[in-house]
């Protein structure tokens, strides 16, 4: 597969999974009838479901990142091209903020608007550790070991993380920039973002190390 189709596969499933996860987020709060549960629930269950058809269609041609803490994690495991890594973030960022202004123009919103919606503080942030850690662990551990089973458990993961985190996982630096220009039910204060984004990396990283060497560990014993 061409380095160029790799960069659009890239941008284009992030732009979908940002469109997936606006819109939901914009269709459950205007049907919820000011059911909070009601509206993250329905958020949560299109997200998943829009993960595994996303990583199942571009996982053959890009690695279906869509995130750009997977493919610094991969590329320090030397699982990806290290001169591949600044385009793949590249086209995860152009693409999510594409995706915004897809979902927002479905809805008949203006294309990008600050978000007002506060996620701030050492819940949260820890929150955001927690769930980036775990999706890290899942993407390492499946990929070493049930590589066919991945888009499931990734979706599965999420799916359950937007209920038990504080966050609800955004998990994804990508993501946090380009919902941080939705005031909507996904979005994220511009001022929030920063602590979001450092505490993602700094849970992909401790995920690296740790599910790196665990894997390595089973591999050796077999």
């Amino acid at each position: 597969m061409t380095p160029a189709r790799r960069y659009v596969a890239e941008g284009l499933g992030t732009a979908l999974l940002l469109a997936v996860v606006v819109g939901s987020g914009i269709m459950a709060e205007r049907l919820a009838g000011g059911n909070a549960a009601i509206a993250l629930l329905a958020n949560a269950l299109a997200t998943g479901a829009g993960l595994v058809a996303l990583i199942l269609m571009f996982g053959p041609v890009s690695g279906a990142h869509f995130n750009p803490v997977v493919t610094l994690s991969a590329a320090w495991q030397g699982r990806h091209p290290a001169r591949e890594v600044l385009p793949y973030l590249a086209a995860q960022l152009a693409g999510a903020f594409a995706g915004v202004a897809a979902a927002h123009a479905m809805f008949g919103l203006d294309a990008y608007t600050a978000s007002a919606h506060a996620r701030t503080g050492a819940a949260q942030w820890w929150s955001e550790f927690v769930a980036t850690f775990g999706l890290l662990g899942v993407v390492i551990g499946c990929t070493r070991s049930r590589p066919g089973a991945t888009p499931f458990a990734v979706a599965a993961y999420i799916t359950a993380a937007y209920w038990f985190t504080a966050s609800t996982s955004f998990a994804n630096p990508a993501v946090t920039l380009a919902r941080s220009v939705s005031d909507t039910f996904a979005g994220i204060r511009p001022l929030d973002a920063p602590g979001f984004i450092a505490a993602q990396l700094l849970g992909a990283a401790a995920a690296t190390v740790l599910f790196r060497w665990l894997y390595a560990e089973n591999k050796e014993s077999l």
